[in-house]
């Protein structure tokens, strides 16, 4: 089933839906009209999470599947895709660098026989929306035997590139040799395709462990001998992937934007009085040493998109609460500010009551307009867009997305 793009769609006129394809209307937003406003949805690829929905499929009805993902953002007056092109330290087009993704054929190394990437930038701007090209940088495979990695891979050529951690291996971000290297196989896409942006998650130092320990010992006695703390020294590495990923952006290619989302919550008060009113287990400054707060302050980066998956009024950590710290903290930065959604826990019968409600997510974007910082909304993700089980993305689409919108530039 389309679920809410196929009630959106049965809506739409024969000259809506030609319309669509054409140059994108101002938002209805008064104050939104002269910046755009973001309507974006991620797409994952990483486990076939969204896209394809199989590996081995043929490269056919791969495309076919991309292309309806496409038309179903159309359909809901979106204008922006966020595509995971490089999950695992592998990539979605034929990379100087990485091998193809598994997701694709079932087997990493394996020639799809089509590009990916470069289809699902030509077919998104055919449609009027834009391609963000979403990479992972550090991760390279959700397991930690590196025999099940092509014998090409880059970590079976470079072993001391890697270390295993929580049932996953990573690069380590510690060495200079591995931030030059990822930002030269992410780059590469960049300088083969116009996308319109460099999209990263939260993923930095990895989400911690409890009982185990990121081996990291033998580069911070080399690199890290300077710094006040191992802390410090990973947070400083964190730092430099992103500030030399901007600058080598722009000189790649200029207009190209960067973006990352990351977890929402940058310190709680109780830490840092500089943090928000939360109680979060995970800080992102503390735990994967990445200094969101300071990326948007140094102007480091183009927009920022805190994954803010939390209900409005939860206690631990309050979507209204942290919305008004992320508009407080890129207020005069020029740094973009959009809020990740979470659309996945709605009508989850796992998540609390709020997320239940059909109009919950709705009212997320009732309470962001609100903060004239919020220059729109991404949803997680794709899969959830098109089954959309209590009609929550519709309710976002008739209560705020009436006409079409060009996205913020």
């Amino acid at each position: 089933m389309w679920g809410a793009a196929g009630a959106v769609a049965a809506m739409m006129t024969a000259g809506e839906a030609v319309a669509a394809h054409g140059p994108p209307a101002r938002p209805h937003r008064g104050g939104r009209a002269e910046g755009g406003e973001m309507r974006g949805v991620w797409i994952a690829t990483v486990a076939n999470l969204d896209w394809p929905s199989a590996p081995g499929l043929s490269a056919a009805a791969q495309k076919a599947e991309l292309i309806a993902h496409l038309d179903r953002a159309v359909a809901l007056r979106l204008n922006a895709v966020v595509l995971q092109v490089r999950p695992s330290a592998d990539a979605l087009w034929p990379s100087s660098y990485e091998p193809w993704a598994q997701c694709l054929t079932g087997v990493q190394g394996k020639d799809p026989g089509w590009d990916p990437l470069g289809t699902a930038v030509a077919e998104a701007h055919a449609r009027g929306l834009e391609l963000h090209a979403w990479f992972n940088p550090y991760r390279v495979a959700n397991h930690t035997d590196p025999s099940r990695l092509v014998a090409s891979h880059p970590a079976r050529l470079h072993p001391d590139w890697v270390l295993p951690y929580g049932g996953k291996l990573y690069y380590n971000p510690g060495l200079p040799e591995v931030r030059k290297f990822v930002q030269d196989a992410m780059l590469d896409a960049v300088s083969r395709y116009p996308v319109d942006a460099v999209h990263w998650d939260d993923y930095f130092y990895p989400y911690p462990v409890a009982g185990q320990v990121f081996d990291d010992d033998d580069a911070y006695e080399t690199y890290g001998q300077d710094f006040a703390s191992r802390a410090a020294w990973r947070r400083d590495n964190t730092d430099r992937l992103v500030r030399e990923t901007a600058e080598r952006i722009k000189e790649v290619r200029s207009g190209v934007r960067f973006g990352i989302s990351p977890f929402a919550v940058w310190r709680n008060a109780s830490t840092d009085p500089l943090g928000s009113d939360t109680a979060a287990g995970v800080q992102t400054y503390d735990d994967l040493h990445a200094d969101t707060r300071k990326w948007v302050k140094e102007g480091w980066i183009d927009y920022i998109c805190p994954q803010i998956y939390w209900h409005i009024g939860f206690a631990a950590a309050d979507y209204a609460k942290l919305v008004s710290w992320w508009a407080a903290a890129v207020r005069g930065t020029g740094v973009g500010l959009y809020v990740g959604e979470a659309l996945y826990k709605a009508g989850d019968p796992a998540q609390p009551a709020a997320w239940q409600d059909p109009a919950e997510l709705s009212r997320h974007l009732d309470l962001a307009a609100g903060h004239p910082e919020v220059g729109g909304h991404v949803y997680f993700s794709a899969k959830q867009v098109k089954a959309d089980p209590i009609g929550a993305m519709a309710r976002v689409v008739a209560d705020h997305y009436q006409v079409r919108a060009r996205a913020p530039r």
